[in-house]
């Protein structure tokens, strides 16, 4: 069998409501526990966020379904509500190294097996740059961030400057999308995850192309956007199709905004055959990595079954997205 590296997961750490309002009394996210230890729920506060079961604290309970699922090495990253951009940012850097401190704990049960993204202090440049390599010293295989900050989208200097300090000191970037457009707009129905999450996605891919920021940044940087990119690969020819005939969309982006497809990666987190070969047309099956979203419920749920199955890919493809892609892309030997 191919092995199977699947470089997008989530974990959230046995926090208690103390820990949390370390962060913010009021709303810092903890982890309230069923008693019989299966099950439980991560809180905003006093309010509940989002059911979870045991796989997603308890590195031991992962370990046995990535046995199951027959996935050899999981690359795990925080649970977004964990960011904490929000927060002041020397508050927002101590709970960053915090919670990169409980994620290599987590990765301790099997540290061949288990890897993990750090989170940084985004909305502080200097301790963002500061935290990122730590964290890579410390034992990271790179860092997780959010698609925006407030209203500043990946084009924003400041995100800019820490994708260049990322590039020069060769820490890998996973790109999630998170704080979700559309405010009432979502009434239910889980449209943020289903509409707003890959619009965030794409918009924070084509505002790095369209500013012109892919200039600025060297090549070195390894990038990855989660989701499959959002739309991005549906959208792409309408695009290439405005830079040819609208100058306002071609003023700040010197080349064929298809041309900088080389520059970043996607995960495969798509879900549907047809989606996977656009993806992978459009992306080039070299910068498509085996992505579940796991263990969340709109997460690939037989990791890796969609590329297995994927009869249009060629046995190289396939083994590269299942795993090759990452192993390079995060130096995994």
């Amino acid at each position: 069998m191919p092995q199977k590296i699947d470089m997008h997961a989530h974990h959230f750490p046995h926090l208690t409501q103390a820990e949390a309002a370390i962060l913010n009394a009021e709303s810092g996210p903890w982890l309230r526990i069923d008693p019989d230890g299966e099950r439980g729920q991560i809180m905003a506060g006093d309010k509940p966020f989002r059911p979870v079961n045991r796989v997603l604290w308890d590195a031991h309970a992962r370990l046995e379904e990535m046995d199951a699922q027959g996935v050899d090495i999981q690359i795990s990253c925080a649970t977004p509500i964990m960011f904490g951009y929000s927060a002041p940012p020397k508050v927002a850097a101590d709970w960053a190294q915090r919670m990169n401190d409980h994620a290599l704990k987590f990765a301790s049960a099997n540290p061949e097996r288990l890897k993990v993204l750090a989170q940084v202090p985004l909305q502080d440049l200097d301790l963002a740059c500061a935290e990122a390599s730590r964290a890579k010293a410390t034992g990271h295989v790179g860092v997780q961030i959010g698609n925006h900050l407030g209203d500043r989208d990946m084009d924003d200097p400041h995100l800019v400057d820490f994708l260049v300090h990322c590039a020069n000191n060769d820490i890998a970037v996973l790109v999630h999308p998170w704080d979700m457009m559309g405010g009432a707009r979502m009434k239910k129905w889980m449209l943020p995850w289903l509409v707003a999450m890959p619009a965030e996605t794409q918009l924070g891919i084509l505002s790095l192309i369209l500013s012109g920021a892919f200039e600025r940044i060297p090549r070195s940087l390894k990038l990855c956007f989660a989701h499959g990119g959002g739309a991005f690969a549906f959208v792409l020819g309408r695009v290439d199709n405005a830079w040819k005939h609208r100058d306002i969309v071609r003023q700040d982006c010197p080349n064929l905004p298809s041309s900088y497809v080389d520059r970043f990666s996607v995960d495969s987190a798509v879900f549907e055959p047809r989606a996977l070969r656009l993806l992978t047309e459009v992306m080039g099956a070299e910068r498509v990595m085996l992505g579940s979203d796991y263990p969340f419920p709109l997460g690939e749920q037989q990791i890796g079954q969609l590329v297995a199955d994927a009869e249009f890919l060629s046995v190289a493809e396939r083994e590269d997205i299942l795993a090759g892609n990452a192993r390079r892309f995060f130096g995994l030997g």
